[in-house]
């Protein structure tokens, strides 16, 4: 999950650089680092006798940030810190080479100013690009410096910010976004982390060279069945065409027009939320923990099992216990286990979790994630031998879906075990069954099906851990 990349990226093109250790401060503290997304904010522009007012802006900035859907329902699942990052004088370069028309209704004073990652205003011609690079020619090597100061300060991060103390407006978006603390600062870094961290795509048309399929953009090739179908008529999502005077823009399509990835100041949209909660799930387990965690010897009944989940606000973590692949329980946290409830020889506890946030609408979606707690208890007439536990998460796509012919399925886990895959009819007929490997790519031929709706079940061992439509054109 973690950045640890950075090394990597450090060691072959900053070893020209020294250490530069900054302090660090916790801004937002969740649960174990590596058990929570790590968005680290560095600053650009703020003098040592300035650190006070970075930490308030990155506050500031963070509580904005958690009170945006979905952020704000997954607060749980992230950590937040700042790096003091010290410039020798504050603010951010503008050479004045913007455009002028923007020059005009919004100016600022044209400067120089020595900061530590070079932020300008300006950058590619833009007057409100505020980049720590004047063009794409990356003179100054300042994403190298970045690199340095994330490997020397923090380097198990999962994304970096860079807020620069200016009061005009501006920013960008890249690897590592950057925003001024001027107006709608706040809502520009939200916008920007929408792309570097949760890969979601301008809802204005973001150029030929950026466009490509996402979350929220597709191709007019696909527009008669987009990933957001199951969207369509609610909420305004829509099928809607991009608009530009040049280009390649009349071939690209987004599900809304007033997304905050299009208009700031507005909410995301249900699609851009959906990708986000996905994006999260595949970043973090929703397990932070359970007990017994490992081999247990000499246990006493009754055999207490517990989970400690990361819940959003509301929770709408779901939750099935099985027992010997019967069903025990049901969206608890904890069961105990009686001397009676167990067979002589292996038992088999599980837990399966997922999210049924009403947030979500995975039915059409590429993939989905299950999470599940496995205990092994063995048990004779002597009493239990030992218990032992293991943690397993599912990365689970099947796709497209609808389709006519040809369905692709594929799942990735920590766990070596296949898994068993049957298609059902609405009237729970078995029409067909695969095993399928960890990280194999697998397609099955359902050209024969009459058009409909199917069941796809996905089984680990005897236990069923996820199902989901399958809809045949």
């Amino acid at each position: 999950m973690k950045s640890f990349l950075c090394f990597l990226l450090f060691l072959s093109n900053t070893l020209f650089l020294s250490a530069q250790i900054f302090d660090v401060e916790p801004i937002k503290i969740s649960g174990d680092d590596d058990k929570r997304i790590s968005l680290v904010i560095m600053g650009d522009g703020y003098t040592s006798s300035e650190l006070d007012t970075f930490i308030t802006d990155a506050t500031n900035f963070t509580n904005s940030m958690f009170n945006e859907s979905p952020l704000k329902e997954y607060a749980e699942y992230f950590n937040v810190y700042a790096i003091k990052v010290i410039s020798n004088e504050s603010g951010a370069d503008h050479p004045g080479t913007g455009s002028t028309y923007h020059e005009t209704y919004w100016p600022v004073p044209i400067t120089t100013v020595d900061t530590f990652f070079n932020a300008t205003f300006d950058a590619f011609g833009n007057h409100f690009l505020l980049f720590y690079e004047i063009d794409g020619n990356y003179a100054n090597n300042t994403e190298a410096k970045i690199l340095s100061v994330l490997a020397d300060n923090f380097p198990a991060y999962d994304q970096a910010l860079i807020l620069v103390n200016s009061p005009y407006y501006g920013g960008s978006g890249g690897t590592f976004p950057m925003a001024s603390t001027g107006a709608s600062s706040d809502e520009i870094a939200i916008h920007e982390l929408g792309h570097s961290l949760f890969d979601l795509k301008d809802e204005y048309y973001p150029g030929d060279l950026l466009a490509a399929e996402a979350v929220n953009m597709t191709h007019a090739d696909n527009i008669n069945n987009p990933k957001w179908s199951n969207w369509v008529g609610t909420n305004t999502i829509g099928v809607y065409q991009h608009t530009c005077t040049s280009g390649d823009c009349s071939n690209w399509y987004k599900p809304n027009t007033s997304c905050k990835m299009e208009v700031l100041n507005n909410p995301f949209c249900s699609v851009c939320k959906e990708g986000i909660i996905e994006k999260i799930h595949s970043l973090v387990s929703p397990i932070d923990a359970y007990t017994p965690d490992n081999t247990v010897d000499d246990p006493t009944f009754p055999l207490d099992f517990q989970l400690d989940l990361i819940k959003p606000d509301p929770n709408t973590l779901e939750s099935e216990w099985t027992l010997n692949s019967q069903s025990f329980a049901s969206n608890v946290d904890s069961v105990a286990i009686l001397e009676t409830d167990l067979v002589n020889g292996a038992n088999t506890l599980t837990t399966i979790i997922h999210d049924n946030s009403p947030l979500l609408r995975v039915d059409n979606h590429e993939s989905f994630h299950v999470y599940t707690v496995t205990w092994t208890i063995n048990y004779s007439s002597l009493g239990v031998d030992a218990i032992e536990s293991k943690e397993s998460n599912y990365n689970i796509s099947l796709y497209p879906n609808p389709t006519r012919n040809i369905l692709n399925i594929e799942f990735e886990s920590n766990s070596i075990s296949n898994l068993k895959v049957e298609i059902i009819s609405i009237d729970g007929k078995r029409i067909k069954k695969t095993r399928l490997s960890n990280l194999e790519s697998q397609q099955i031929d359902i050209s024969n099906l009459s058009q409909g709706v199917y069941i796809t079940n996905f089984y680990s061992g005897n236990i069923l851990i996820a199902s989901k439509r399958l809809v045949k054109n």
